[in-house]
């Protein structure tokens, strides 16, 4: 399907735009299913929130009625949206005068094996560690060069995804989704105050366990506490939750908690 860049279709943006000179912007990468974007509140509430902490003033409202026209005429799909600072002449100094740059993106559904979600997946153990820096932790910002740096580490495709840990060795998230352990029925996830990705099917997970009475844990993890997890899983918003069956030497089960989560983000992805 065509780009459109604000608002327009289109297949070439500006050479000034802040975007690609610097990673000035933010993404948000979202499943469409039946022409509806699937936790779209979730998405532009991540955006908004960005583009608060980047001081990137944006029409939330348009963005919004955009990405559903968008959705409609994709119909399945992957929607990317990117949402750029604008133009600027050189230098890091951002022109007050610009105008954010809207850009939507079709892509076909992706094609992941199924094997990945019914019996589980192998981590590869990443070199690549997150730098820290507070002032966008948790953000979905253009500057992916860790991951990019990352993923680039294997071709083996017996590795489905990668394991991140920070500078000081804590373990943080994949590649390009979230890591969730299991320990004694209680659910625990990475502490995003530094660094990471706070992805929205980590949240609505979070949410759900919560509304089952699971009780949830954000918190620091150690490789230690990995090795002593009952289950690991992974998940996005495109593909939802992977149980991890195995990491280096170590190995779990595919557990309960795991497969009833897993249902729950099925069932928001297939609805």
């Amino acid at each position: 399907m065509e780009s459109w860049v604000d608002g327009q279709p289109a297949d070439a943006l500006s050479l000034k735009d802040r975007g690609l000179a610097y990673g000035d912007g933010l993404f948000e990468t979202i499943a469409v299913r039946g022409g509806q974007p699937v936790l779209l509140e979730r998405h532009l509430c991540r955006l908004a929130d960005g583009c608060s902490r980047l001081a990137i003033t944006a029409d939330h409202s348009l963005i919004h009625r955009e990405v559903l026209a968008y959705a409609a005429a994709l119909g399945e799909g992957v929607l990317k949206l990117i949402l750029t600072r604008g133009d600027s002449l050189r230098g890091y100094a951002p022109d007050p005068a610009a105008q954010p740059h809207r850009i939507l993106q079709g892509n076909p559904p992706a094609a992941y094996p199924a094997v990945h979600g019914q019996q589980g997946i192998r981590l590869f153990p990443c070199a690549t560690r997150l730098s820290e820096q507070p002032l966008l932790a948790g953000l979905k910002h253009l500057n992916r060069l860790e991951q990019v740096l990352a993923r680039s580490e294997w071709q083996d495709a017996e590795y489905a995804e990668g394991l991140m840990l920070d500078l000081h060795g804590r373990v943080i998230e994949g590649v390009f989704s979230n890591l969730f352990l299991v320990r004694d029925g209680e659910l625990l996830t990475a502490d995003l105050s530094r660094c990471g990705v706070a992805g929205v099917m980590r949240a609505e997970l979070l949410f759900q366990a919560r509304q089952l009475g699971i009780a949830t844990h954000i918190t620091d993890i150690s490789l230690d506490q990995l090795q002593q997890a009952d289950e690991i899983f992974v998940c996005n918003s495109v593909y939802g939750v992977w149980p991890v069956r195995a990491y280096a030497a170590l190995s779990w089960p595919v557990g309960p908690l795991t497969r009833k989560l897993q249902g729950i983000a099925r069932a928001l992805l297939d609805a």
